[in-house]
């Protein structure tokens, strides 16, 4: 078995944004002080390093892994927050290999094809890559792809999916060549302010937002208060980002909410009209960057198995909606 030395994973990151935190080596939210005004469970669940994988070329067939996972317990989202290291290539799995507890070394086949191998992580165990090394050949960072921040909830994060790589962002990355930073927060994600700067002073070639589920519920809004705060929140998108593709798109079917009044009177109905008629009044005022794209008929209701997250063929539905239109908008920015 012929092996390279070890390659220092930053090179091959991707889907990352921030710099690591103490105790958090790939997080989701800003983890300096200034990330602090964020709500807690927006942190805690921003300390997932859901969508970060790691992206190669070259001539290895297979990649040895040192790592080190953190935890066995997987919360609510349980087996599908990810146990195990999956290798994508020409948009098909190449592999998959379970992660153990503690400081490991695993192998993965590559495969062989023209296209980057991306490396998926076990996100729920809290894994750290120490160090890649190809095995039988060598490997090198993958070219740089154009980056698309997308803010969301839970379905942004994936829930019900089998896999972190079946998440619809994670497929929307691969189908159209998008280095994607995963900012789906579930159970918040609710147009918080302190989320809005942090994505304004990033760095970006795309901008999706998709929430409106958990301001009905999680932490209710009044239509008035949704309103103003999606306003608010796209008012500073718009400060940091003037002219970046943005598409917003409103909340998907959830039908126990649907006709279902709130304690402060709105129903997900109402909360999603709100949102298309904000960002419709945008563009007609002219934002001609910004794109609504309507979420009611994105997932077919015998595709949530929970009543409120897609599975994977639910995520592969919106994938299949929405992915032309985020790669019809850069191209429109060219």
């Amino acid at each position: 078995m012929a092996a390279h030395r070890p390659e220092l994973p930053e090179a091959f990151l991707r889907g990352c944004a921030f710099p690591a935190g103490e105790g958090v080596p790939y997080p989701r939210a800003d983890p300096s002080p200034l990330g602090e005004r964020l709500p807690r469970d927006t942190w805690q669940t921003a300390s997932l390093p859901v969508g970060v994988r790691f992206e190669m070329q070259g001539d290895a067939s297979r990649l040895e892994i040192d790592y080190e996972t953190q935890t066995e317990d997987l919360g609510y989202r349980g087996e599908g927050a990810g146990t195990f290291f999956s290798v994508w290539r020409g948009g098909a799995c190449i592999c998959e290999v379970p992660a153990k507890l503690g400081r490991q070394r695993v192998e993965v086949l590559l495969g062989e094809n023209e296209a980057p191998a991306i490396l998926y992580l076990p996100e729920g165990m809290r894994p750290t890559v120490h160090a890649l090394r190809g095995l039988d050949g060598a490997i090198e960072p993958a070219p740089r792809q154009p980056r698309w921040l997308c803010y969301g909830d839970s379905i942004a994060e994936g829930w019900a999916a089998t896999g972190p790589a079946l998440a619809w962002p994670a497929v929307v990355g691969r189908e159209q060549g998008l280095d994607v930073v995963n900012l789906g927060y579930a159970g918040s994600a609710r147009g918080e302010i302190a989320s809005a700067e942090q994505i304004a002073d990033l760095s970006a070639d795309l901008i999706s937002i998709s929430y409106g589920t958990n301001s009905w519920s999680r932490t209710p809004s009044s239509a008035a208060a949704f309103r103003a705060g999606l306003d608010a929140f796209l008012d500073v998108l718009r400060q940091g980002h003037p002219e970046t593709p943005m598409l917003a798109v409103s909340p998907i079917l959830r039908p126990d909410a649907e006709r279902v009044p709130n304690r402060l009177g709105a129903t997900l109905s109402e909360l999603r009209a709100i949102f298309e008629e904000c960002v419709e009044a945008r563009i007609a005022a002219g934002d001609a960057a910004l794109v609504s794209i309507p979420g009611a008929d994105l997932v077919a209701e015998e595709r949530l198995p929970d009543g409120i997250h897609p599975d994977d063929a639910g995520h592969a539905a919106i994938a299949a909606r929405l992915g032309p239109q985020f790669r019809a908008a850069l191209r429109a920015d060219d």
